[in-house]
């Protein structure tokens, strides 16, 4: 199963968006608290369209809460524009942990130097400095399940 770990999300449009992602890919979302909005605001519902209803979207206090139930090995990636190696370098397993950070600052400086082996980054030109959340839970969500095809396939979309 691939987990995507929101820690501290902002903008509700990505979390809606990246909701809809999560429920075309059979993923679990987990929202790392606090969040910058509620989770009835219509902007995340409009983002994530009538798919928000099939969503398994799990909340944690804090991601020392989220180890708790989901202790920390080399399943868990960091995705980050301060690492050097790319996400398509990495082996992903067919339960890994996918985690991105708050649109305005990432994630912070002491997980990542905790666990530099384990970050990760999505290569891009020199003058940008990053790419919206949602695009980058894309980007790497998908090449997880590309190198697990084989192995686990997605099923058929969800009827409405």
């Amino acid at each position: 199963m691939l987990h995507i770990i929101l820690i501290e999300p902002r903008i509700p449009q990505n979390t809606g968006n990246i909701g809809r992602l999560c429920v075309a890919t059979n993923a679990t979302l987990h929202l790392i608290h606090p969040l910058g909005f509620c989770l009835s605001e219509k902007s995340l519902k409009r983002a994530g369209l009538d798919y928000w209803q099939y969503l398994h979207k799990c909340e944690w206090d804090s991601v020392e809460h989220f180890w708790r139930s989901y202790p920390l090995d080399s399943k868990h990636f960091f995705l980050t524009t301060k690492a050097h190696k790319p996400y398509y370098h990495a082996r992903f397993d067919k339960e890994c942990f996918l985690y991105f950070g708050r649109e305005d600052a990432g994630i912070s400086e002491s997980i990542l130097q905790q666990h530099a082996s384990q970050c990760l980054t999505i290569p891009m030109a020199a003058q940008a400095r990053s790419l919206n959340l949602a695009t980058s839970v894309g980007i790497v969500a998908y090449e997880a399940i590309r190198q697990l095809q084989a192995t686990s396939p997605i099923s058929a979309p969800i009827a409405p």
